[in-house]
């Protein structure tokens, strides 16, 4: 468990930065992204998050699209702007990620897999909302919020306690990123 510990840190020090340069719109966020998920990837294996697992190897693979996506038509100054949904597709959203999370949850249980309706919820949720960054839509940060929240209880149960603490800061800047994103959004020419 010490190692896998270790790799936790080092998960956590590359997820800041993933977030702070998100936050940014910088596209090195990608960077940080793909490699704290790799290593993610092989923790939550470990400590028997099946379904977090699998979602770090999603995150992985949205890493290079959210990369691919901010240079091809997203770079802050020339690209993809900034948007909101509306309360139709949010409805769509919210129902579909219930929807996978009982379906995800059931199919998880007897599998050793532990808490699989929270492990469920959260990795469905974190898919579409990580999808919602990389088209650079502006509530993806409320998503975050709740998101980050359940996590927090979900890593505490499993013993990963630095990243708990990492979800922790993950909900503040969420609130943070919301702001600077909506502010973003208001400055940009129609």
């Amino acid at each position: 468990m010490d190692s896998v510990l270790t790799w936790e840190n080092a998960a956590v020090v590359l997820a800041i930065a993933y977030l702070v340069l998100a936050m940014r719109e910088n596209i090195l966020c990608w960077l940080a992204a793909f490699l704290s998920t790799a290593i993610y990837t092989v923790v939550f294996w470990e400590v028997s998050l099946f379904m977090e697992s699998a979602l770090n190897v999603f995150y992985m693979v949205m890493a290079v699209y959210g990369w691919w996506a901010w240079t091809r038509g997203g770079a802050k100054d020339d690209g993809m702007a900034i948007h909101s949904w509306t309360s139709r597709q949010h409805a769509m959203v919210i129902l579909g990620i219930l929807a996978l999370t009982l379906l995800t949850g059931w199919l998880l249980t007897g599998t050793g897999a532990a808490r699989p309706y929270v492990d469920s919820f959260t990795t469905v949720a974190s898919v579409i909302t990580t999808f919602m960054v990389a088209r650079k839509v502006l509530e993806n940060w409320l998503y975050w919020i709740v998101i980050d929240a359940v996590s927090i209880w979900l890593y505490l149960d499993r013993g990963l306690e630095s990243t708990a603490g990492l979800f922790a800061l993950y909900v503040v800047l969420a609130v943070v990123g919301y702001y600077q994103w909506r502010a973003r959004a208001e400055a940009q020419p129609d």
